[in-house]
């Protein structure tokens, strides 16, 4: 492959690997011997005492080698697993906490918890052995409704945690907002439900430990979304052996979402299992044990008012939510429905005054987490479906009540009410681009064709702005090898998306360096520098720090040029993969220079000998992707199925990387919100707690006849906050989706039923249900 630079849609340099067979996830992982396999026995109960664990027929099993329960982890002193984030209530006390040890300990609190872990010879013969375990439960009172939940009266999870309130948080101006809705001339109201989600990614989650006794040394194998985020948790917090005892590895991986950033139970357990056996041990979920102890996704209960003058120019937002923690805190869990996405409720208007009020609520239920957009999702939805349903209510169109409200061009840099500062965009703009591009226009005469063949057709429009770019420090590291290539180290982690293409673009542009010559390492503690994959960091964050790191080498190898070369530092420029002295066609190639550089003799004093470097990127410089979505849509009022046939979007991302990538990107997320919207669901049974969409068979994955093709379009203002100039994408289309489509429904729906809203997803059955209760509504209004 030849050089190739930023701004080119050039296909993934992953691809032929991974395309013709020679991925290596989790479960490829090479082993020199084979590895004794690990199975989780698991709760049948929601919430239960437990009694008793008789594990003896289950130790005297076929080749059974050790079995493991909460008292054998209580012995061993480790610690839970920890949540992360700190959060202070508005009273001014401190969140409540949940221990979680990695194996149930005296109480079970959601099905799928933890109970043992057995290890044989074969998986079989570990499923056969945890049959013979006998756990006498006491079951107990169980709530899975998050709203329920923080009723009067309902179960208690936690004793310490008084009406399964986790925390009761809030963010923007209380007084000023109740001022804004003091003086409104009209209050709009809305309850939403945002629901939860099974992550799914196409390859589970999996674990492999292997024990090197040459240095009492394990590594752990996982597909996960950076090796720095594991090894500490699982290595001090846990199993409390040191870092230096832990090597964590990550190979491909076949999607993240969120979902493999979080140290699971079964993680220390396979290490610590390694570690008594002094061999390899291998755990690998089917798809049926992931729906019970894969971290989930969302789980929102929320209301929303806003206030309005006369003009319907907004005063004043505020909301209230119920966000579903599950029955253990998990590791940013209190960070997402908060901190995480709250700030984005001031969306892309100019509300003067927003007050948030965000209540955690524990639930016998799989633990909450970050999945894609990690918050923003939910805010967006929750924001976009209000004011269309504030359209409706007012009597304008969806695209006027937007245009009244949103920040203009002239007005930036914004601050919001809740203090986020937007650096770039024209908001406006992109909806009428979008607006153009679906052809607002003749939506009437398509509506009219559709109602002669007794069709329903709706249109939805839904505006969005996420805030990418925080979080960790991303580091890059390049170092020069022997053979005129260079590899380039980063502690972010692939999940998919193509960051080896991505950093090997940003390098072969800066650096001129032909991409055959670059490769691009992650996952491996003991050679990556920290790193994290999420929150669309991987351009604005990672994607600096490559090109930090390249502006570094390329000022230090003028210096070792003009000194090989005999002339002023100044009189060298840098050029197509070579140093020259400007106007003569006496140079050195990046990699003779390299060479030279490991001379002391060919460098300053104060320099370190070679071209080696490295370059940390602050994730402190907020970038933001906006956008609008416009779904256009059939429902067929005798069946209640929903039909998309027209979806467009036109995103602002600021500079463009890869134009290919950035489609797929949009793509892939587009059709996780449109699953979201019309199929997904994770349903708890009310009454046992039991999870009843625990498979393919009950959780219905959006389908090729749901994901519609896609329009894309861009409108982008360059980012002023990194080098790049990039805003982020790899979260877009998951979090404009859901809105869109549903306020699509609602479209066409209203005119026919009076219908104003309808939560997610809209199944068929769920819109046929509500078609039915409005005409039947409608009749005994009538009479």
């Amino acid at each position: 492959m030849t050089k190739f630079g930023i701004g080119q849609s050039t296909t993934r340099v992953e691809d032929p690997r991974l395309l013709t067979g020679g991925g290596r996830y989790t479960d490829d992982t090479r082993l020199d011997a084979p590895a004794a396999r690990a199975y989780v026995l698991r709760s049948p109960h929601a919430h239960a005492a437990i009694r008793k664990i008789d594990t003896a027929a289950a130790k005297a099993a076929p080749g059974v080698l050790v079995v493991l329960t909460g008292d054998d982890v209580k012995a061993a002193g480790f610690g839970d697993l920890p949540c992360l984030v700190p959060l202070q209530n508005r009273d001014g006390s401190m969140r409540g906490d949940t221990r979680r040890p990695i194996l149930a300990q005296g109480r079970v609190r959601h099905v799928g918890d933890p109970v043992a872990l057995v290890v044989a010879e074969t998986l079989e013969q570990a499923k056969d052995a945890a049959e013979l375990i006998e756990v006498d439960y006491d079951p107990l009172p169980a709530v899975v409704d998050t709203f329920g939940a923080a009723e009067k009266g309902a179960p208690q999870i936690w004793d310490e945690i008084k009406g399964n309130e986790c925390f009761d948080w809030e963010m923007g101006n209380r007084a000023g907002t109740d001022a804004a809705f003091a003086k409104a001339d009209r209050v709009v109201k809305l309850r939403l439900v945002n629901n939860r989600l099974v992550v799914n990614s196409m390859e589970p989650r999996g674990a492999i430990a292997t024990y090197e006794a040459a240095g009492d040394r394990s590594t752990l194998w996982l597909s996960s979304q950076g090796v720095s985020v594991i090894r500490p948790y699982v290595a001090d917090m846990v199993l409390k052996i040191g870092q230096d005892k832990l090597r964590v590895r990550t190979g491909d991986v076949g999607g993240g979402f969120g979902m493999k950033i979080f140290v699971h139970p079964e993680y220390p357990m396979v290490v610590w299992a390694s570690r008594l056996l002094k061999r390899t041990v291998k755990w690998i979920p089917d798809r049926q044990e992931a729906f019970l102890s894969d971290v989930q996704g969302r789980d929102h209960v929320s209301f929303a008012e806003m206030a309005l003058d006369k003009d319907c120019r907004f005063l004043g937002l505020r909301v209230t939510t119920y966000a579903a923690l599950g029955a253990y805190l998990s590791h940013f869990s209190t960070f997402i429905p908060t901190m995480a996405g709250t700030g984005m409720l001031a969306g892309l208007y100019q509300t003067p005054a927003i007050y948030v009020n965000v209540k955690g609520i524990m639930t016998n239920t799989v633990p909450t987490d970050a999945y894609r957009g990690a918050g923003r999702p939910e805010a967006a939805y929750l924001l976009e479906r209000f004011v269309d349903h504030i359209a409706r209510e007012t009597g304008l169109t969806p695209d006027e009540i937007r245009a009244r409200n949103l920040v203009r061009p002239d007005q930036i840099p914004w601050t919001t009410a809740l203090g986020d500062v937007m650096d770039s965009g024209k908001f406006e703009a992109v909806m009428r681009k979008s607006m153009e591009k679906a052809d607002w226009q003749g939506f009437a005469a398509r509506r009219a064709d559709s109602a002669k063949r007794g069709k329903w057709r709706g249109i939805g429009l839904a505006t969005y702005v996420e805030k990418c770019g925080g979080g960790t420090p991303d580091t890059a590291v390049i170092k020069f090898n022997d053979d005129e290539t260079l590899t380039a180290y980063i502690g972010n982690q692939t999940n998919g998306q193509g960051h080896e293409t991505l950093y090997t673009q940003i390098l072969s542009d800066r650096l001129g360096v032909d991409a055959e010559r670059i490769r691009i390492v992650q996952g491996d503690s003991d050679v990556v520098p920290d790193g994290m994959t999420g929150g669309s960091r991987a351009s604005p964050v990672g994607g600096a720090a490559m090109l930090g790191v390249s502006d570094k080498i390329i000022a230090k190898g003028k210096l070792v040029a003009a000194t090989v070369l005999e002339a002023s530092a100044g009189d060298i420029e840098y050029k197509d993969g070579s140093f020259a002295i400007v106007g003569t066609d006496r140079r050195l190639s990046l990699f003779e220079t390299a060479k030279a550089a490991r001379d002391a003799k060919n460098l300053p004093a104060d320099e370190t000998p070679g071209l080696d470097d490295s370059f940390t990127r602050e994730g402190t410089h907020a970038t933001f992707p906006n956008g609008c979505h416009i779904c256009e849509l059939e429902v067929d009022p005798d069946t209640g199925t929903v039909t998309i046939h027209r979806y467009t979007v036109v995103d602002d991302f600021g500079a463009v990387m890869n134009p290919l990538l950035l489609m797929g990107q949009v793509h892939g997320g587009i059709g996780q919100g449109v699953g979201q919207a019309l199929t997904e669901h994770t349903v708890y049974d009310n009454d046992t707690g039991q999870l009843l969409s625990g498979s393919f068979m009950d959780y219905a994955m959006p389908r090729a006849d749901v994901v519609p093709h896609v329009h894309f379009d861009l409108h982008n203002s360059p980012c002023t906050t990194n080098p790049l100039g990039v805003k982020g994408a790899g979260e877009a289309g998951a979090i404009g989706a859901p809105p869109a489509v549903i306020n699509a429904i609602v479209d066409a729906l209203h005119p026919q039923t009076g219908i104003t809203h309808v939560d997610m997803p809209a199944t068929a059955h769920s819109i046929w249900r509500a078609i039915q209760a409005a005409r039947a509504g409608n009749k005994v209004a009538a009479e």
